[in-house]
């Protein structure tokens, strides 16, 4: 028989391919990569074991996750259409990354997902594949399989007892990982109404958040997260704190229309406190010791980083050669940035740095003002001469 390696999230999909692989010749294997979705892993791996998996593998890959690619998109500013934190699609190529392995220890020839035909992670998922593991054939259910709707995977699922969370009332998918969450399907499709309430996983309502403000001190280190407060943390447990505070004054909640790769713009909603937290605080840190020009100009980079992200070219040579790049950026983005927490807002409200390219002699409109504003006139001739006629 043929061998499969199914990356397996337990959800619907995912449960559902299982029998559906089966049910067509092949050997199922799972692959359950742990990224934060803080699961029940062994219930998971019984799950798939009933439902008809030959074995499964879980792997911790937390660290991996924040180390090498949650912290280079933060370097990076990388941030899709203004305000998704690509919490999903940072932990796809990394997951992708294993399905190989798994293929080559198992000896198997083909690897399977979970994703849509209309969504962004088959594109994810198989460009990677394909980078990583170019004999590899992917086996993609959800494109070929006889169901139309999430509710005929209900039907399905339950004809085979298949074990599954979500009901007829709560279609919704829900991707979480130590990044944020991912929202989307069910009351959400209807753009005209607020999202339900009850969709947020980890967020409180900014309106039930508390009434007083708090706020925090976050300490970076050549661009890398090093403390909260004065306290050191690794950046895995650095961002599990950041989530655990952010949550409780609704901080990090996204609601939008989104662009995805193949064409089509879908509604999605987002928590992702830590990466609001974090972005406000490490942006700010740049703007006080990058050049005008240099910060200018990863602002570019920052916008195709993000596109390469969402769009599954993590492995390409071009996010490569961007990551030297911006890796150059964060040599003297060390210092601390305290911001204010209240009501939904992540502000900054004070920052400092050995590098600060901030002089307040030069800034201030006081009698310490030191600027020689007669100079001006000259430069502003200068300057203004490529446009006189």
């Amino acid at each position: 028989m043929k061998r499969v390696i199914l990356a397996y999230s337990g959800g619907l999909d995912t449960s559902c391919c299982i029998r559906w692989l089966k049910d067509r010749g092949f050997r199922v294997i799972c692959f359950v990569a742990d990224v934060g979705q803080e699961r029940d892993f062994d219930c998971l791996k019984q799950r798939a074991l009933e439902t008809g998996a030959e074995k499964v593998f879980v792997l911790d890959l937390k660290d991996e996750f924040a180390n090498d690619f949650v912290l280079p998109a933060l370097k990076a500013n990388a941030l899709y259409e203004g305000r998704y934190f690509l919490s999903a699609a940072l932990s796809r190529p990394l997951i992708a990354k294993y399905l190989v392995e798994i293929a080559k220890a198992q000896k198997a020839n083909y690897v399977s997902h979970g994703c849509t035909g209309k969504g962004n992670d088959q594109v994810r998922f198989e460009v990677s594949v394909s980078i990583l593991g170019p004999k590899l054939e992917v086996i993609a259910p959800l494109r070929e399989w006889e169901f139309k709707s999430r509710e005929e995977e209900i039907v399905y699922a339950k004809r085979f007892n298949i074990p599954v969370e979500v009901t007829k009332e709560k279609p919704y998918s829900i991707d979480k990982n130590l990044w944020g969450v991912s929202i989307e399907c069910g009351a959400l499709e209807d753009i005209e109404k607020e999202p339900p309430k009850d969709i947020y996983q980890i967020t409180k309502s900014p309106e039930d958040s508390p009434d007083k403000p708090t706020y925090l001190e976050i300490y970076f280190e050549k661009g890398v997260p090093k403390k909260i407060d004065g306290k050191s943390y690794n950046l895995k447990d650095l961002i599990s704190k950041l989530n655990e505070i952010g949550s409780v004054y609704g901080v990090g909640r996204s609601d939008l229309i989104e662009n995805r790769l193949v064409g089509i713009k879908s509604r999605e909603v987002y928590e992702a406190p830590a990466a609001k937290i974090l972005y406000t605080a490490h942006r700010e840190l740049e703007s006080l010791v990058l050049d005008r020009e240099l910060l200018h100009f990863k602002e570019i980079i920052s916008l195709k980083y993000s596109e390469l992200i969402y769009y599954g070219l993590w492995y390409s040579p071009l996010k490569v050669c961007l990551d030297r790049f911006i890796e150059e950026t964060q040599k003297n983005v060390t210092g601390a940035a305290i911001l204010k927490l209240y009501k939904g807002s992540c502000d900054v409200i004070s920052r400092r740095s050995k590098f600060s390219l901030y002089r307040k002699e030069l800034a201030t409109y006081t009698k310490e003002d030191k600027f020689n504003q007669k100079l001006s006139e000259g430069f502003i001739k200068i300057w203004s001469m490529p446009y006189k006629r």
